[in-house]
């Protein structure tokens, strides 16, 4: 996996993470509780990534 950058919005009580993978444009976001730590965060986002990312293997 190539470079992965990470955004995070803020929502009440909740942030979004979304991480996209720059070499395939492909990104994945979830939604989390306000109190996780960024690294926290990072990790559940990247573990969605690379679920989308393995999806779209098995359907080529």
């Amino acid at each position: 996996m190539a470079e992965v950058l990470f955004e995070y919005v803020r929502n009440g009580n909740f942030i979004k993470v979304t991480a996209l993978e720059t070499e395939t444009k492909v990104e994945a976001s979830v939604i989390v509780p306000l109190g996780m730590s960024e690294e926290q965060m990072q990790i559940q986002a990247l573990n969605k990534l690379r679920y989308v990312l393995r999806k779209m293997e098995e359907e080529q």
